[in-house]
């Protein structure tokens, strides 16, 4: 483990059973992660990024406890979490979800959704913790009025303002964002965005930002991991991830980007087929059956880290020492 991490994931696997029957019997098991690594440090940005049903937001629910790994460790300010109930404890890391609505609790007013954490800690007097969450709301970019009100009472971005005041509500040290601007308007992800880095410059927080958005990650983030059906491909900095991407996924990724001027063409990198399913993974790599540049070996063996430079790694036997 990285004696700089903050956040350490190690060898992480999850397995779900899928079952029939009146839920009795095991039919098949569906592997969501396989054998996952990942550090990060404090201060720091990492994005995850890949498409749809990869996995990340389930690595994203385990660092947070809310899922339970079938199998690795995770390490938080360098202390092994003995289970689930140890992060769900903890006030030193928070989740932001996709969807600020249905994370809200729509029968309770915005001061008791933003006072709840600090109620369950008992962290104040009911004064002291009215007080904060008046100061929460403001940091946030909300006027503390607003406590009395319900969360349909607001626009999209508000709702997400209010879930990020919850979230720092108990003083974290790492929050995870789980596409939390995917649902809002491009505008708004801006306010968003630029509220989510001003509150890392005050607070000294570090971030697992989760988003299938690549403009997005290269905004924010600091370094990235692309991750492809349950395992990562590729962890780069982000000035290498996108001058010189090395895994054939990560240069379809980054050539489906669309670019806004017509004179600048896209380059032919596009991935044709769909993902395999997940409950037949395929031989080897993984990508193989995808990846325009594939070799023999490609179908037979899953290849290991490499790695290429300083801050960058891959796993790729394009790049496999002989």
């Amino acid at each position: 483990m990285s004696e700089q991490a903050y956040l350490q994931l190690e060898d992480i696997s999850k397995v779900y059973p899928l079952k029939e029957g009146g839920l009795i019997k095991t039919t098949a098991w569906l592997r969501a992660l396989n054998m996952v690594s990942l550090g990060i440090r404090r201060g720091e940005t990492l994005g995850l990024v890949g498409e749809s049903g990869c996995g990340k937001s389930t690595l994203g629910r385990i660092a947070c406890g809310l899922e339970k790994p079938t199998q690795g460790s995770v390490f938080l300010g360098g202390r092994k979490t003995g289970s689930t109930s140890d992060l769900l404890k903890s006030r030193k890391i928070q989740m932001i979800f996709q969807d600020p609505f249905s994370s809200l609790n729509p029968r309770q007013k915005i001061g008791n959704i933003v006072s709840e954490p600090l109620k369950i800690h008992r962290l104040g007097s009911r004064k002291d913790i009215r007080e904060k969450t008046a100061r929460l709301l403001e940091k946030v970019g909300l006027s503390a009025s607003n406590m009395s009100r319900y969360p349909h009472e607001f626009s999209g971005g508000q709702r997400q303002r209010i879930a990020v005041a919850r979230a720092i509500s108990l003083d974290p040290d790492m929050i995870v964002c789980d596409e939390p601007v995917s649902a809002l308007d491009v505008s708004v992800q801006a306010q968003i965005l630029n509220l989510l880095r001003q509150l890392q410059q005050d607070l000294g927080l570090s971030y697992l930002f989760i988003s299938h958005d690549l403009s997005v990650v290269r905004y924010l983030c600091s370094r990235i991991a692309v991750m492809y059906l349950g395992e990562l491909a590729e962890v780069a900095d982000r000035k290498k991830l996108y001058t010189s991407p090395c895994h054939p996924y990560t240069m379809a990724l980054l050539a489906a980007v669309p670019v806004p001027d017509p004179e600048i063409k896209s380059k032919n990198l596009m991935i044709k087929s769909e993902p395999p399913n997940p409950l037949n993974p395929p031989s080897g790599c993984l990508f193989h059956p995808r990846c325009p540049r594939k070799m023999e070996i490609c179908s037979r063996q899953n290849p290991g880290w490499t790695d290429i430079s300083p801050g960058q790694r891959v796993r790729c036997f394009l790049y496999a020492q002989p």
